[in-house]
């Protein structure tokens, strides 16, 4: 049996089983396509499926290791909330509480993505707010100009007296 592209180097990042980097295992690079990532896995799963193997018992059972190697890759780099907590080095493959962490940081991803769709304040909204941070207005408007969501006024408050003499 050959070492496929990438077998057993590198470590990875999530630590956990695996030993190997998940990219490196299917050979393909962090940058890659959704698209690219199953080809390498449908490529590796064809060459290493232990059914391919069973005629050589010797090599059946490293088949079958490398096999259940790349099926684990797939399933984390092919899951965008895995792949992000892999990437991030947050992924474990023998914690049970994956699947919830995954589900959240898939929330996290849609809300920046959202968040990135937003208009951004202008420089003159920045500078006004600015203005309004330095010049301290009557504190009814809230932070950098805005009014507080229960239109209520707010008092500012005096800074904390220094007391004489003691240090």
């Amino acid at each position: 049996m050959d070492a496929g592209p990438g077998a057993g180097s590198g470590n990875a990042s999530g630590g956990g089983a695996s030993a190997c980097c998940y990219y490196a295992l299917l050979g393909i690079r962090k940058n890659a396509s959704a698209t690219d990532i199953r080809t390498a896995y449908r490529r590796l799963a064809m060459k290493w499926h232990p059914d391919r193997w069973a005629s050589n018992p010797g090599a059946a059972g490293e088949a079958k290791r490398r096999f259940q190697r790349i099926q684990e890759a797939y399933s984390v780099l092919s899951d965008k909330g895995k792949k992000a907590m892999y990437d991030a080095g947050l992924f474990d493959p023998l914690d049970d509480d994956n699947q919830d962490f995954s589900d959240f940081m898939q929330e996290m991803l849609v809300m920046m993505d959202n968040v990135k769709n937003e208009k951004p304040d202008t420089l003159e909204d920045l500078q006004k707010m600015l203005e309004d941070i330095v010049n301290g207005d009557d504190g009814s408007r809230g932070v950098g100009g805005r009014v507080p969501p229960d239109g209520a006024p707010r008092a500012r408050v005096a800074p904390y007296p220094q007391q004489q003499g003691r240090r």
